[in-house]
Protein backbone atom coordinates (compact mmCIF):
# COMPACT_ATOMS: atom_id res chain seq x y z
CA UNK A 1 0.00 0.00 0.00
CA UNK A 2 1.59 3.28 -1.22
CA UNK A 3 1.93 6.18 1.75
CA UNK A 4 -0.64 8.89 1.06
CA UNK A 5 -0.44 12.06 -0.89
CA UNK A 6 -0.10 15.67 0.65
CA UNK A 7 -2.26 18.36 -0.68
CA UNK A 8 -1.11 21.93 -0.59
CA UNK A 9 -3.78 24.08 0.25
CA UNK A 10 -2.07 27.33 -1.28
CA UNK A 11 -1.93 28.90 -4.70
CA UNK A 12 1.75 30.36 -3.29
CA UNK A 13 4.38 29.75 -5.39
CA UNK A 14 6.51 30.28 -2.30
CA UNK A 15 4.90 27.57 -0.30
CA UNK A 16 5.60 25.19 -2.89
CA UNK A 17 9.01 26.33 -3.36
CA UNK A 18 10.13 25.58 0.50
CA UNK A 19 8.45 22.46 0.71
CA UNK A 20 10.50 21.58 -1.61
CA UNK A 21 13.06 22.07 0.35
CA UNK A 22 12.11 19.40 2.35
CA UNK A 23 11.88 17.03 -0.11
CA UNK A 24 8.25 17.27 -0.94
CA UNK A 25 6.13 17.74 -3.57
CA UNK A 26 2.89 17.79 -3.32
CA UNK A 27 0.53 15.97 -5.58
CA UNK A 28 -2.20 18.71 -5.92
CA UNK A 29 -1.72 22.14 -5.34
CA UNK A 30 -5.64 23.78 -4.45
CA UNK A 31 -6.16 27.45 -4.03
CA UNK A 32 -8.43 27.28 -0.71
CA UNK A 33 -10.93 30.24 -1.40
CA UNK A 34 -12.34 31.35 1.74
CA UNK A 35 -13.20 35.48 3.17
CA UNK A 36 -10.03 36.19 4.99
CA UNK A 37 -11.87 39.06 7.17
CA UNK A 38 -10.38 39.34 10.25
CA UNK A 39 -13.08 39.10 13.06
CA UNK A 40 -13.74 41.89 15.29
CA UNK A 41 -10.95 42.41 18.00
CA UNK A 42 -8.97 39.09 16.40
CA UNK A 43 -5.59 39.22 17.99
CA UNK A 44 -3.01 38.47 15.25
CA UNK A 45 -1.67 35.31 16.25
CA UNK A 46 -5.50 33.77 16.63
CA UNK A 47 -6.28 35.07 12.75
CA UNK A 48 -3.25 33.18 11.53
CA UNK A 49 -4.09 29.98 12.83
CA UNK A 50 -7.69 30.32 12.14
CA UNK A 51 -7.16 30.99 8.33
CA UNK A 52 -4.49 27.91 7.99
CA UNK A 53 -7.23 25.51 9.71
CA UNK A 54 -9.69 27.05 7.66
CA UNK A 55 -8.02 26.79 4.09
CA UNK A 56 -7.24 23.39 5.03
CA UNK A 57 -10.69 22.54 5.99
CA UNK A 58 -11.72 24.32 2.63
CA UNK A 59 -10.21 21.18 0.67
CA UNK A 60 -11.43 18.23 -0.20
CA UNK A 61 -8.90 16.27 0.55
CA UNK A 62 -9.71 12.62 0.38
CA UNK A 63 -7.24 10.25 1.19
CA UNK A 64 -4.54 12.68 0.91
CA UNK A 65 -3.28 14.69 3.83
CA UNK A 66 -4.00 18.60 3.37
CA UNK A 67 -1.50 21.10 4.61
CA UNK A 68 -2.00 24.88 4.43
CA UNK A 69 -0.32 27.80 6.06
CA UNK A 70 -1.36 31.47 6.48
CA UNK A 71 1.36 34.51 7.17
CA UNK A 72 0.21 37.36 9.35
CA UNK A 73 1.91 40.76 10.12
CA UNK A 74 1.38 42.56 13.34
CA UNK A 75 2.25 45.50 14.09
CA UNK A 76 0.94 45.06 17.89
CA UNK A 77 -2.10 43.88 17.99
CA UNK A 78 -2.76 45.60 14.40
CA UNK A 79 -2.91 43.09 11.76
CA UNK A 80 -1.22 44.53 8.56
CA UNK A 81 -3.00 43.96 5.47
CA UNK A 82 -1.68 42.16 2.42
CA UNK A 83 -0.80 45.07 0.32
CA UNK A 84 -2.71 45.37 -3.09
CA UNK A 85 -1.93 48.77 -4.01
CA UNK A 86 1.26 51.05 -3.74
CA UNK A 87 -0.97 53.50 -1.29
CA UNK A 88 -1.60 50.34 1.42
CA UNK A 89 2.13 49.18 0.83
CA UNK A 90 3.40 52.54 1.21
CA UNK A 91 1.74 53.03 4.65
CA UNK A 92 2.83 49.92 5.76
CA UNK A 93 6.26 49.81 5.19
CA UNK A 94 6.25 53.78 6.98
CA UNK A 95 4.66 52.17 9.81
CA UNK A 96 7.01 49.48 10.51
CA UNK A 97 10.29 51.62 10.07
CA UNK A 98 12.43 51.45 12.79
CA UNK A 99 10.96 49.72 14.81
CA UNK A 100 10.39 45.79 15.80
CA UNK A 101 7.09 43.82 14.91
CA UNK A 102 6.05 39.98 14.76
CA UNK A 103 4.92 37.61 12.41
CA UNK A 104 3.29 34.78 13.02
CA UNK A 105 3.07 31.85 10.66
CA UNK A 106 0.61 28.96 11.34
CA UNK A 107 0.33 25.68 9.46
CA UNK A 108 -2.09 23.18 9.91
CA UNK A 109 -2.23 19.46 8.34
CA UNK A 110 -5.50 17.44 8.21
CA UNK A 111 -4.57 13.77 7.86
CA UNK A 112 -6.36 11.20 5.62
CA UNK A 113 -7.98 10.24 9.43
CA UNK A 114 -9.40 13.57 9.68
CA UNK A 115 -7.15 14.32 12.88
CA UNK A 116 -5.65 17.74 12.65
CA UNK A 117 -2.35 18.68 13.86
CA UNK A 118 -1.34 22.54 14.04
CA UNK A 119 1.87 24.67 14.89
CA UNK A 120 2.58 28.28 15.10
CA UNK A 121 5.93 29.88 14.51
CA UNK A 122 6.86 33.85 15.95
CA UNK A 123 9.44 35.89 14.21
CA UNK A 124 10.03 39.50 15.57
CA UNK A 125 11.49 41.27 12.55
CA UNK A 126 12.84 45.02 13.16
CA UNK A 127 13.55 47.49 9.95
CA UNK A 128 16.13 50.18 9.82
CA UNK A 129 14.68 53.64 9.94
CA UNK A 130 13.33 53.92 6.76
CA UNK A 131 13.97 57.30 4.25
CA UNK A 132 11.41 58.37 1.76
CA UNK A 133 13.74 57.57 -0.41
CA UNK A 134 14.53 53.59 0.41
CA UNK A 135 10.51 53.23 0.48
CA UNK A 136 10.18 54.42 -2.48
CA UNK A 137 13.01 52.69 -4.38
CA UNK A 138 11.58 48.94 -2.64
CA UNK A 139 8.16 50.27 -3.83
CA UNK A 140 9.28 50.55 -7.18
CA UNK A 141 10.40 47.28 -7.37
CA UNK A 142 7.02 45.88 -6.71
CA UNK A 143 7.63 42.62 -4.55
CA UNK A 144 5.40 44.29 -2.53
CA UNK A 145 2.46 43.07 -4.35
CA UNK A 146 0.01 40.79 -2.55
CA UNK A 147 2.73 40.22 0.65
CA UNK A 148 1.81 40.58 3.65
CA UNK A 149 2.64 43.93 5.63
CA UNK A 150 3.85 45.10 2.24
CA UNK A 151 7.27 43.79 1.87
CA UNK A 152 9.13 40.59 0.89
CA UNK A 153 12.05 39.13 2.92
CA UNK A 154 12.77 36.76 0.75
CA UNK A 155 13.46 39.89 -1.83
CA UNK A 156 15.49 43.25 -1.54
CA UNK A 157 13.99 44.18 1.69
CA UNK A 158 16.14 41.63 3.25
CA UNK A 159 18.71 44.59 2.67
CA UNK A 160 16.25 47.57 5.02
CA UNK A 161 15.80 44.16 7.87
CA UNK A 162 18.00 45.55 10.82
CA UNK A 163 17.52 42.06 13.21
CA UNK A 164 15.36 38.68 13.22
CA UNK A 165 14.80 36.42 16.14
CA UNK A 166 12.94 33.37 14.93
CA UNK A 167 12.06 31.77 11.44
CA UNK A 168 13.64 33.17 8.26
CA UNK A 169 10.89 30.73 6.20
CA UNK A 170 8.25 31.87 8.57
CA UNK A 171 8.21 35.11 7.48
CA UNK A 172 8.84 33.82 3.93
CA UNK A 173 5.57 32.31 4.73
CA UNK A 174 6.11 28.64 5.25
CA UNK A 175 7.97 28.02 8.83
CA UNK A 176 9.83 24.76 7.45
CA UNK A 177 10.89 23.51 11.16
CA UNK A 178 7.57 23.68 11.85
CA UNK A 179 6.22 22.24 9.01
CA UNK A 180 8.63 19.25 9.22
CA UNK A 181 7.65 18.40 13.02
CA UNK A 182 4.05 18.59 11.97
CA UNK A 183 4.65 16.07 9.15
CA UNK A 184 6.46 13.32 10.96
CA UNK A 185 4.53 13.55 13.87
CA UNK A 186 1.37 12.84 11.55
CA UNK A 187 3.57 10.08 10.06
CA UNK A 188 4.23 11.82 6.74
CA UNK A 189 7.53 10.77 5.56
CA UNK A 190 10.27 13.39 5.95
CA UNK A 191 13.46 13.14 4.67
Amino acid sequence: MSAPDLILASASPRRRELLARLGIEPARIVHADIDESPRKAELPRDYARRMAREKAAAVDGGAAFVLAGDTVVAAGRRILPKAEDLATARRCLELLSGRRHRVFSAVALRAPDGTWRERLSETVVRFKPLSGEEIAAYLAGGEWHGKAGGYAIQGSAEGLIAWIGGSHSGVVGLPLFETRALLKAASFAVG
